[in-house]
C-alpha cells in the first residue's frame, strides 16, 4: 500500500480552562500527554490593560456565572499566568514529553512569550489583523507561527498570507480553518473551508490546520479526510487539529462547554491516528490480507472451471 500521510499534530487547547490554578494547569498537561497522547498543550497569554479599553476592563462580566472577578478585567487577570509561570509550564511539558505552545493576544504578550522560545506560537482569530504583533514575531521569533481565521473575510485571509510572504515567513506559517463560536453547531463548522484554504494557500504556507469548537469528535475525523484528500492532490500539507481541552465540562468558565474531557481527547487522538492509516490507495489488486480469503472463498476459473463469479 502507499505510504500513509504523516499524522496530523493534535493540539490540546487548555487555554484558560485551568481556572487560574497552576496545579490544575500542570494536571491538564500530564493528562493531555499521558492519557490522551496529544502532541501539543496550548495555553493563552493576554496583557489585559493593553487589550481592553478602560470601559471594557471595568464593566461586569457579560455572563456573571462564568466570572472569576467583580469586573471583566478582574476576571481576565484572575485567569492570567505571568511569564515565570509560563516558564514552569514549558518545563512541565518537557517533563511529560509534549510540546508547549500559547496563543498571544497582544504585542506585549508576543514579546514575553517569544523570549521563551517555544516551538510554535498562535495568533487567535480575534487578532489576526494585528500586524504590528505579527510583524514583531516575523522579525524576532524563529519558530512556527499559527494563525486562526475565524470571523475573517476572504480579503483579510488573503492579506494575512501575503503579509507573511512579503517577510519571507510563509513557510513558517500554519493557517487554520475555524468558526468562532462556543460551541459551534454542526451546520456552521463548514469543513469544506479546509479544502478552500488548501486550494488557495496550501502550497504557499507550511501547513493548513483545523481549529474546532464543536461537540464530539466526528467532525474532526471528517476534517482529517478533507485535508488529507487535498494533500493527496498536491495542495500543500494538512498538519494540525486543535480542540479545547478540560478535565470537567461542567466547570465554571466560557470554554468548558466546547471542550473535550480526557476520554474524548484520548479517543480523538486514537481515531485520528487510525483513520490516517486508512487514508491510502491499494498498491496491488489483491492485498495479502485478502489473498487468504480469496484462496478460501473466491470462485475462480482455475479451481472451478467455467463457474466464475468474479
Amino acid at each position: 500500500m502507499t505510504t500513509p500521510f504523516e499524522p496530523v499534530q493534535v493540539i490540546a487547547e487548555i487555554g484558560c480552562n485551568h481556572k487560574g490554578d497552576m496545579d490544575i494547569a500542570k494536571e491538564l498537561i500530564r493528562v493531555a500527554a499521558g492519557v490522551c497522547k496529544a502532541d501539543i498543550a496550548k495555553f493563552q497569554k493576554r496583557t489585559n490593560r493593553e487589550l481592553l479599553t478602560p470601559e471594557e476592563y471595568d464593566r461586569p462580566h457579560p455572563v456573571p456565572e462564568n466570572a472569576y472577578g467583580d469586573t471583566y478585567g478582574a476576571h481576565r487577570e484572575f485567569l492570567e499566568f505571568d511569564t515565570e509561570q509560563h516558564r514552569e509550564l514549558i518545563e512541565e511539558c518537557k517533563t511529560n514529553g509534549i510540546k508547549y505552545s500559547t496563543s498571544v493576544w497582544d504585542l506585549t504578550s508576543a514579546k514575553e512569550m517569544s523570549a521563551l522560545n517555544p516551538p510554535l506560537l498562535k495568533i487567535p482569530s480575534a487578532t489576526n489583523q494585528h500586524f504590528e504583533l505579527q510583524g514583531y514575531l516575523c522579525e524576532n521569533y524563529a519558530g512556527e507561527i499559527h494563525v486562526s481565521t475565524g470571523m475573517s473575510t476572504g480579503d483579510e485571509i488573503k492579506n494575512l498570507v501575503e503579509f507573511y510572504e512579503e517577510r519571507g515567513r510563509a513557510q513558517d506559517l500554519v493557517v487554520y480553518s475555524c468558526t468562532s463560536g462556543y460551541p459551534v453547531a454542526f451546520q456552521d463548522i463548514c469543513l469544506f473551508e479546509i479544502a478552500k484554504l488548501m486550494d488557495i494557500y496550501g502550497p504557499r504556507v507550511k501547513g493548513i490546520g483545523f481549529s474546532g469548537h464543536h461537540l464530539g469528535i466526528a467532525a474532526d475525523v471528517a476534517a482529517l479526510a478533507v485535508g488529507q484528500m487535498k494533500q493527496a492532490e498536491g495542495k500543500g500539507k494538512f498538519s494540525h487539529i486543535e480542540r479545547h481541552f478540560t478535565l470537567d465540562r461542567t466547570w465554571k468558565g466560557t470554554d468548558h462547554a466546547a471542550s473535550l474531557e480526557p476520554d474524548g481527547m484520548r479517543r480523538l487522538c486514537r481515531d485520528l491516528k487510525n483513520v490516517n492509516l486508512a487514508l491510502t490507495n491499494k498498491d496491488q489488486d489483491i492485498l495479502p490480507v485478502e489473498q487468504v480469503q480469496r484462496d478460501k472463498l473466491k470462485w475462480v476459473k482455475e479451481r472451478h472451471g467455467d463457474l466464475v463469479a468474479e
